[in-house]
């Protein structure tokens, strides 16, 4: 053995101590979350959904079987105070001490906010010696394809090159040391750092290989730059894939000290006034996190707000009998829509949170620049009709709130042409003004040429087809047909439009659950504890075994279970899902395949492939017949499904008449029709409104259109579907 060889050893078994001393710290599974607070009785769930506008609170009281709802102003400024101020509400509403509540389920904003408005740390990078340049090589990706002009200003990376520093190490693919940590070196350039960064990445290559030098270099940050927080590349992402890894670990380091600021706080406040209350987090994949991971890991939270009405829409659905849904998530600025396949969201393997991408599990929810305060407009040139993607937003807000809004909006629209009748009240409290509707509306019907009921009717008809566009991409452009799926609309403004939707894009019934505007807090508060944990393994499915990789597939499911033990949740009480990323061999892409153990134990990495074949040839038309390569591994653990808690909507007949409130009238096809408004509160199971009807509640208004009727289904859901075609959706329940 030479001399560079034995030194190399040496050097190997020094790591491997080092590796052992911070494996619970910096552990490759992912940060170990502290064990949670112990769990108080009473069954008392709180779901917590911060919007722009409102922040909605959902209490699930098991005991007594019964649900109470609550919406307060949410507090851009600090959400928290909203938290706060709404958890009052609901607990004087409820009729309870905050002390009751055992679990608070929280989905937030705050992650995606600090990337959207640029609000984050100042973030260092420690990169290894020549690939300082990663974030800025990146994948050569442009916006928009290159097929005409193209003008795009690249956003600059969140760790400056300034702020880089780069270690003179390498590890090679197989995780043996090729060249060691030249320590005194880091250590003078992580000195350079200090007073000039918030945060700090650690990402060096092939450092999924083999973590040493990793952990090391944090060990020394953390002696150079105390108190600063560390974020190692294989920490965070495990896997293969240099620019990947690393700007996934660099979003987690420029989100964490406002999510940690945030979190924490949160939870001191609600200890403060519950006590030993146990805060969870949502996750961007809809499961949950404990405060302390969602701290250390705020990059799985990107999209934890749309989570949270993807995981209540299916909770619904599911209790309603339906497997199969396509979710459209409404809201005052935007829409969110992802498909449901029986009874689970579909899921990808990156986040995209506007020009930033990084690998973490997200549901698959596609957004559309379309919700309630989209401004219609008329350009001069064209002369043609068109709304959104600018907003209103919550300040000031349509005209019809009578907030100082001008500009006409989909809400005014709504207005305009009584779907939205003037003497509701949104949030309980807020009204609504038609003639201010009427007036900003005709801004856009004078250029037009049109009466201000026509022009309504083609805003509300674009806005349409604008969300049925997103419909389609994650439906027929990801091998679905959308007549197989029934569609559930919810947010404030969704159950206005879920019948127009559902007629264009033919999808029955449109589903319209019990308290849509606070769907999302509702999937806050039943979702469940998630955990996962990975590591890449690349080889040809004809050089391994079922013996080898089902080996490894325990080992991970080992280490994601015991983190939900730290959490409270025994073995007993979890299930875990296998996912193998699987390609042809010579491609660069890849597709997650997800098998149960069970399934794998009995199909093996020949069952794999089938199944990538399959997919492959559902989302392109065709399979290879060539060789398949494994990328990564995957065990992805949660805890058992909460109990479904609904309210008791009795056993009607059809008739309704008991639930009018007032005729009204409704535009609809270039013409006034007459009309009823009724008390949703007051529609028991059976129950059938025929269209045109107006249906009012607390925190929305669902529309019937002619031809049409809502049918109330035993969990309180309304069913909309064309008059006397309910047999269309009978395949779609189970």
């Amino acid at each position: 053995m030479s001399d560079t060889d034995e030194m190399i050893r040496n050097y190997e078994a020094r790591l491997a101590e080092i590796e052992a001393r911070l494996a619970r710290m910096e552990g490759g599974a992912g940060p170990r979350p502290v064990p949670a607070a112990p769990r108080r009785g009473g069954g008392l769930r709180l779901g917590v959904d911060v919007g722009g506008t409102f922040t909605d609170l959902l209490l699930l009281d098991e005991t007594r079987n019964r649900i109470v709802t609550a919406k307060v102003p949410s507090t851009p400024e600090d959400s928290s105070i909203g938290v706060l101020n709404g958890i009052e509400r609901i607990c004087r509403d409820a009729g309870i001490a905050p002390s009751d509540i055992s679990e608070v389920m929280h989905g937030t904003t705050v992650a995606t906010n600090t990337v959207l408005t640029s609000s984050g740390a100042t973030v260092g990078l420690v990169t290894t010696r020549g690939y300082r340049d990663t974030l800025q090589i990146a994948r050569s990706y442009v916006p928009g394809g290159l097929g005409g002009w193209v003008i795009w200003n690249k956003s600059l990376p969140l760790a400056p090159l300034e702020l880089t520093v780069e270690a003179d190490e390498r590890m090679g693919a197989d995780g043996k040391v090729v060249r060691p940590l030249d320590e005194p070196a880091i250590r003078r350039d992580l000195a350079t750092l200090k007073g000039r960064i918030e945060a700090l990445t650690i990402s060096l290559f092939n450092g999924y290989a083999n973590p040493a030098h990793e952990l090391r270099v944090a060990e020394i940050a953390r002696e150079v730059l105390p108190g600063l927080p560390v974020s190692t590349g294989a920490a965070i992402m495990p896997e293969m894939y240099e620019y990947e890894r690393t700007e996934t670990c660099v979003v987690n380091s420029y989100v964490r000290p406002v999510v940690s600021r945030y979190v924490e706080n949160l939870a001191r406040e609600l200890r403060s006034r519950m006590g030993e209350v146990n805060l969870q987090i949502l996750r961007s994949d809809g499961g949950l996190s404990s405060a302390q991971a969602a701290t250390e890991t705020p990059v799985n939270l990107l999209m934890s707000g749309p989570a949270g009405g993807v995981s209540g829409a299916k909770w619904i659905a599911r209790n309603a009998g339906f497997r199969n849904l396509l979710t459209f998530d409404m809201g005052g600025t935007s829409t969110d829509v992802a498909l449901i396949e029986d009874g689970e969201a579909r899921t990808r393997r990156e986040t995209r949170v506007g020009d930033v991408t990084v690998r973490a599990p997200s549901i698959d929810v596609r957004t559309v620049g379309a919700g309630g305060g989209s401004i219609a407009y008329v350009p001069e040139l064209t002369k043609a009709l068109r709304v959104g993607p600018q907003s209103a937003g919550a300040a000031p807000g349509p005209a019809a709130y009578d907030k100082g809004g001008e500009a006409p909006t989909v809400t005014d629209a709504n207005v305009v042409l009584g779907y939205l009748p003037s003497d509701a009240k949104l949030g309980g409290d807020m009204a609504i003004r038609r003639d201010l509707a009427a007036k900003a509306v005709e801004t856009i019907a004078g250029p037009l040429a049109k009466s201000v009921e026509d022009a309504a009717e083609g805003v509300i008809a674009i806005v349409n087809e604008n969300m049925c566009g997103a419909l389609r991409l994650v439906s027929v452009e990801q091998g679905y047909d959308p007549r197989d799926f029934a569609l559930i609309g919810f947010g404030g403004a969704g159950p206005l439009h879920a019948n127009a939707l559902a007629r264009l894009i033919n999808s029955w019934p449109a589903i319209v659950p019990p308290g849509p505007g606070v769907l999302c807090a509702y999937g806050d508060a039943t979702t469940r504890l998630r955990n996962e944990a990975s590591r890449t393994f690349v080889t040809k499915t004809a050089e391994t075994s079922d013996a080898e990789i089902g080996r490894m597939l325990s080992e991970l499911e080992a280490a994601a279970a015991t983190d939900l033990e730290n959490e409270g949740v025994g073995r007993a009480e979890q299930e875990t899902i296998y996912q193998i990323d699987i390609r042809y061999h010579g491609q660069g892409m890849k597709l997650t395949v997800d098998m149960t153990p069970e399934t794998f134990r009995r199909e093996g990495v020949r069952g794999v492939a089938a199944r990538f074949d399959a997919e492959h040839e559902k989302l392109f038309t065709f399979a290879l017949d060539a060789e398949h390569e494994l990328v990564g591994l995957r065990a992805v653990v949660q805890g058992q499904e909460k109990p479904f808690i609904g309210k008791d909507y009795g056993a009607g007949g059809p008739d309704v008449s008991h639930a009018v409130i007032q005729d009204t009238r409704v535009y609809v096809d270039a013409a006034w029709r007459e009309a009823k408004i009724y008390d949703r509160a007051k529609l028991q199971a059976g129950a059938v409104v025929p269209g045109p009807a107006i249906v009012t509640e607390m925190d929305s208004t669902t529309l019937i259109l002619p031809d049409h009727e809502g049918i109330v289904d035993k969990v309180g859901n309304i069913l909309i579907w064309p008059t006397g075609h309910a047999e269309l959706g009978a395949r779609k329940t189970r």
